[in-house]
C-alpha cells in the first residue's frame, strides 16, 4: 500500500500557471512511476500523466500536451505537476497515483485526496 499526499491547488485565472506537489510520507517515490490523474465536475476521472522512475514523463494525455509537464525532486520525494496556460476546462480535483502501461492505456492506483484546481475567467 502507497500513501500519496498532494498539494499545491488552488484558484487561478486562466492563462496562468500552478505547480502541483506530490509526496508519500512512508514511501521512497523514486522507486515507483508516478502520475496524475483528474476528476473534473460531471466527468469521468482522466489519467493525464505518468512520470516514470528516471524523471522522464512517459506518458500526457492529449488535453494537456504541450501545457503540463511532470518532474521529479528525487532528493526531496516529491514528484510535480507543473501546469501552465490553464484553461477554464482545466478545472477539476487533480490526484496523484502510481501509474503503470496496461492493457493499450495506463493504469493508475494508489489515489491520494486530491488537490482542487479552480480556473477562473
Amino acid at each position: 500500500q502507497v500513501q500519496l499526499v498532494e498539494s499545491g491547488g488552488g484558484s487561478v485565472q486562466a492563462g496562468g500557471s500552478l505547480r502541483l506537489s506530490c509526496t508519500s510520507p512512508g514511501t521512497a517515490l523514486n522507486d515507483y512511476a508516478i502520475g496524475w490523474v483528474r476528476q473534473r465536475p460531471g466527468k469521468e476521472r482522466e489519467g493525464i500523466s505518468c512520470i516514470n522512475s528516471s524523471g522522464g514523463n512517459a506518458f500526457s494525455a492529449d488535453s494537456v500536451k504541450g501545457r503540463f509537464t511532470g518532474a521529479r525532486d528525487k532528493a526531496k520525494n516529491l514528484v510535480y505537476l507543473e501546469m501552465n496556460n490553464l484553461k477554464l476546462e482545466d478545472t477539476a480535483r487533480y490526484f496523484c497515483a502510481s501509474c503503470c502501461y496496461g492493457v493499450g492505456k495506463y493504469e493508475y492506483e494508489y489515489l491520494g485526496q486530491g488537490t482542487l484546481v479552480i480556473v477562473s475567467s
